[in-house]
């Protein structure tokens, strides 16, 4: 496995985003929806986004008053998201960080009430870091916080096809690279947390087969 090619994965999301203004559409995506009701229910407001891509998630956040304070590395995505959160009177519930996620969270310790990210953590991103990040989202959530994530599993049919690019991931189609997660990694993932709940469901005209995982965290 050759780091720049994980590390070329950057711009491959920047061209994307600038061809494709609403790549992922301009719906909320099912786990967000979710998530945000969740949220809401345990008084969760103070929300850290992360991979927020061009932000449709982020902006139903914020349509439902949470306090959403969004991380991608993609400056196309975040500046997508700006401007719709003008748009919409959005901005004061809204802030953007370009981020990489392999490299420590730039905030304080138990800053948030909760953390969200939809298919990030099955990016261009090694087991060890993905490893770091769930400890940096832990170190970040106040005590009791929400750590809500989705990933694609094993099952999905993209899983052990196109290119290898070490440990479980695969580039497919368009050049994407995709880590898949087995139970047993989500499961591993789950150190200092108590787990709330691991689902599976599917997404997109193109079937993707992904958990959806709810942690809380205990220490």
């Amino acid at each position: 496995m050759k780091q720049e090619v994980l590390d070329a994965q950057r711009q491959q999301w920047q061209d994307a985003f600038l061809e494709m203004p609403e790549m992922f559409g301009s719906e909320v995506s099912t786990p967000a929806c979710k998530a945000a009701g969740l949220f809401r229910r345990e008084g969760k407001t103070n929300v850290l986004e992360l991979g927020c891509g061009q932000g449709r998630d982020t902006i139903w956040f914020a349509r439902n008053g949470l306090h959403v304070t969004a991380l991608d590395y993609s400056t196309q995505g975040l500046g997508a998201i700006d401007a719709k959160a003008r748009e919409l009177n959005l901005s004061h519930l809204i802030v953007t960080k370009i981020h990489d996620v392999r490299k420590p969270l730039p905030f304080a310790d138990e800053t948030f009430d909760a953390c969200y990210s939809h298919m990030l953590f099955c990016m261009a991103l090694t087991s060890a870091e993905i490893e770091f990040l769930s400890d940096e989202i832990r170190r970040v959530l106040k005590p009791g916080g929400l750590n809500v994530y989705t990933v694609r599993n094993t099952s999905d049919a993209h899983c052990r096809t196109g290119i290898h690019r070490g440990e479980d991931m695969w580039e497919i189609g368009g050049g994407f690279i995709v880590h898949f997660f087995s139970r047993e990694k989500v499961e591993r993932l789950a150190e200092g947390y108590e787990i709330v709940s691991i689902e599976e469901f599917e997404e997109g005209e193109v079937l993707k087969k992904l958990f959806a995982v709810t942690l809380r965290k205990i220490r």
